[in-house]
């Protein structure tokens, strides 16, 4: 009995000031991606798994909650990201010729937390391009995510920029296999230079290659670090060279749309790296020590679904968004109505300040209104005949 109100690990309620607050961010969010041209959509809660989990990769499928159908027998996943499903919606659903803009806001579930403390039901916004291949279309993804952290009014915008084709291309020079590609993976992530510098000796025969592999890990910091890239990689695949100039443009747009932007290249980031094929980037706020969003490129990802297009996005946690915002708007105080059902006066008078954007809390036939609680600061009295809205 007195466990009853418990809530999982890592999944939480959201009480009604922060909910007013978020929804109004949510709106506004909404608003903005509307604004440049994207259709917002609703995608179900749950799918077949076959269809949530194609070409997602395997780390999404740990994070995914699985239940049986009673009606088909099939198994189906309860959503953990959302980008797989607009994916299918664009592939399959709605199949339109050109570019195609898209966002969203719905809650996801992780069976495990992301990263400690995490929630495991964040609310995530976001947007997704389909169908154009240019840098352009990055630069306009990367630009909207600014876009949102300054609209959340969350504070200085840290960007954080890599490309994940840069290390494709390096992989396919050394011919390692499937388990050789896990280890070289995940010594780079951790940056443990002297387990790399070891294994580079006993996997990778080729001394260049495996040297540009280590120097993958030194490759971070601010854009004079693409010169250096350029003159270490002289001897690479042309593919790293067109990944640098990329993120030489992104700088530089970034540069010109927001100059405030503190930008941070880091061509070790892989995040992603089985599931995006070029550009990554994520956002981050002095006042938070994780990323609030992450994006960036996947083309092929529709191919599943028979129809492959290029693709990029991004998706912010919008708890975290308020959380960094200082609460964001307050709920109005409201007025409070006395209650009276057969005074007509008074309930016209309740209409015309709701319909005028007022909230107002009508009482109950033997209520003692406790004005704090009920949050109204005023209240409808009655004064020589009218009624008029006085403070409490």
């Amino acid at each position: 009995m007195t466990n009853r109100w418990l809530l999982p690990d890592g999944i939480e309620e959201i009480q009604p000031d922060r909910a007013y607050r978020l929804e109004v961010l949510r709106r506004r969010l909404l608003d903005l991606y509307h604004s440049w041209g994207y259709d917002l959509v609703i995608p179900p809660l749950v799918e077949f798994s076959e269809s949530l989990l194609s070409g997602a990769g395997a780390d999404l499928d740990l994070l995914t909650f699985k239940v049986t159908d009673q009606l088909s027998g099939r198994m189906m996943g309860i959503r953990a990201d959302i980008t797989p499903q607009i994916t299918r919606m664009d592939a399959h659903s709605l199949r339109r010729q050109g570019p195609s803009r898209f966002c969203y806001a719905a809650t996801v579930l992780h069976t495990l937390p992301r990263s400690p403390l995490q929630s495991r039901s964040p609310i995530q916004v976001g947007v997704e391009l389909y169908g154009e291949p240019s840098l352009a279309a990055d630069i306009e993804v990367i630009n909207l995510m600014v876009e949102t952290v300054r609209i959340a009014e969350a504070g200085p915008v840290h960007l954080d920029l890599g490309h994940v084709g840069i290390y494709r291309s390096l992989l396919e020079e050394a011919g390692l296999s499937e388990q050789q590609e896990a280890a070289l993976f995940d010594l780079l992530q951790r940056k443990a230079v002297p387990e790399l510098e070891s294994w580079l000796g006993a996997n990778i025969a080729d001394t260049e290659n495996a040297g540009m592999f280590r120097k993958l890990v030194d490759l971070s910091g601010d854009a004079s670090i693409l010169d250096d890239a350029r003159e270490l990689f002289s001897g690479a695949p042309a593919e790293v060279e067109l990944a640098l100039d990329e993120l030489g443009e992104i700088v530089r747009q970034l540069q010109k749309a927001a100059p405030g932007a503190e930008v941070y290249l880091d061509l070790c980031e892989l995040r992603g790296y089985h599931y995006h094929t070029g550009l990554v980037f994520s956002v981050y706020s002095p006042g938070l020590g994780q990323a609030i969003g992450n994006g960036g490129r996947y083309d092929h990802v529709g191919e599943a679904f028979g129809r492959s297009r290029p693709a990029t996005g991004f998706n912010v946690s919008l708890t975290a968004l308020l959380a960094l915002s200082g609460g964001g708007v307050m709920p109005l105080a409201g007025i409070y109505a006395p209650a009276n059902e057969s005074d007509e006066a008074l309930q016209q008078a309740v209409r015309h300040l709701r319909d005028s954007g007022e909230r107002v809390v009508s009482g109950f036939n033997g209520q003692t209104p406790d004005f704090a609680e009920l949050q109204c600061d005023r209240q409808l009295v009655l004064v020589a005949g009218q009624y008029q809205v006085v403070p409490i």
